[in-house]
């Protein structure tokens, strides 16, 4: 497809408009889903092993995106295995994107590495770390990051949540509850166990549209509120919120992860789902990936990757501030509402080949195009050589409502004049 009318004059400051707009679209949820559709703009794909900067590029696992500066910030979950824990620069050219089986990575160009520092200084150890989410603020300039500790026969990690300056140096740590701190058993399973799972804890990263909250949330529930998502059940996680000023741990969410999509195969097989990133696009509401893998997995008319992405819209104004409860068993908790979005996998390419989606893990608000908001979508590769890097370009559609159109257009008439107002 040829994007050949990006808008690339629109401020960060702006986003949130776009936010807000999303917001009102998305808001009715399952009685007018028909007011609001994600489109498949294209693809590109950076193959496993592709070199940057003197590091081998791969595990993105968290993507966002500075339009005053028209740049990406992705961050690489290395545990410094591979090269020291860092974080990427990089440009996305969606004129290039294409729907496509074989799109080639032509258009994404990485243009600068930085090594995360530790608090005292220097790059992190081998296993010393895990990072996950990244947002950029452009009020301040900071990046904030999430660290998803570990709980493993190799050591217990608490989780965290951290502000760094662009060249990587440690700012802060923020307040994360002691209840989100591993102990016990190194599987989590054992009676008294409490705190995160290990690989499923702080996936996700983002700020509030008006840039006074930061949050994180658990891929599954913590130990001590519910079991890891299987193909049988799902699992009971927490959007996490702090406030920006302080760094102080503020209200929060029970978000009911869905069971696992599509059953492995053998039936004995690894399968987990869980909840890979948040997108803040209103007061307390998100855009929140869903990502099930299952060995062997099979989705209908689609390649083997074992993966089902879902997009959902999610909703925590009503829902239970559960800040400060320890232990979510036996408690009567309203968590977060959850209407679903897209199924990535009903996407197909021009020839009519159903999309193949690697581990989706990240998602950001990006470039306007033809007047569209687009989201764009990143896959962590895990280093794979069977896995591949995946840039998923989307735009925000409405379908022509009255209401929904007369919305739209008021949206755009604001950012336009704010726009030529900054020329």
């Amino acid at each position: 497809m040829n994007l050949s009318n990006v808008n690339r004059s629109v401020n960060h400051s702006i986003r949130p408009v776009f936010a807000g707009m999303v917001a009102a679209l998305i808001m009715g949820g399952s009685a007018q889903a028909a007011d609001f559709s994600l489109n498949y703009l294209g693809q590109q794909i950076v193959p496993s092993g592709t070199s940057a900067f003197s590091t081998t590029v791969g595990g993105l696992s968290g993507l966002d995106y500075d339009a005053t500066n028209q740049r990406f910030f992705a961050i690489s979950d290395d545990r410094s295995q591979f090269n020291p824990a860092r974080f990427y620069t990089l440009n996305l050219d969606l004129n290039q994107f294409t729907r496509s089986a074989t799109p080639g990575m032509a258009g994404v160009a990485f243009t600068g590495v930085t090594t995360i520092q530790q608090p005292a200084g220097g790059a992190f150890a081998i296993n010393t770390v895990d990072p996950e989410g990244m947002r950029y603020s452009s009020a301040n300039g900071k990046l904030y990051w999430s660290n998803e500790g570990q709980r493993s026969s190799s050591g217990f990690q608490n989780p965290s949540v951290r502000e760094m300056n662009l060249d990587g140096s440690h700012v802060r740590d923020f307040a994360v509850p002691a209840y989100y701190n591993p102990v016990g058993s190194n599987n989590g399973l054992a009676a008294g166990d409490a705190g995160i799972y290990n690989n499923l804890a702080f996936e996700s990263m983002t700020i509030s549209t008006d840039g006074n909250t930061l949050y994180t949330a658990t891929e599954n529930g913590l130990s001590q509120d519910s079991l890891p998502s299987t193909i049988a059940n799902g699992s009971r996680a927490r959007i996490l919120s702090f406030d920006l000023a302080t760094g102080a741990a503020g209200a929060e969410y029970a978000y009911d992860v869905e069971p696992v999509a599509i059953a492995p195969n053998p039936a004995n097989q690894f399968a987990t789902n869980g909840l890979t990133d948040l997108l803040a696009i209103g007061d307390r509401e998100f855009i929140a990936i869903e990502r099930s893998f299952a060995v062997g997995a099979v989705t209908p008319g689609a390649p083997v990757t074992g993966n089902t992405i879902r997009l959902f819209h999610v909703d925590a104004r009503n829902a239970t501030n559960i800040a400060g409860v320890v232990d979510l068993t036996g408690e009567i908790v309203t968590p977060a509402a959850k209407t679903l979005l897209l199924d990535l996998s009903t996407l197909t390419n021009d020839d009519g080949t159903p999309l193949a989606l690697d581990n989706i893990e990240g998602l950001t608000l990006g470039p306007v195009v033809n007047g569209k908001q687009t989201l764009i979508l990143v896959s962590d590769n895990n280093f794979g050589a069977t896995q591949f890097t995946q840039f998923v370009a989307l735009e925000i559609a409405p379908v022509p409502e009255p209401e929904t159109w007369a919305m739209l257009l008021a949206g755009l008439g604001l950012v336009g004049f704010a726009a030529r107002r900054r020329r």
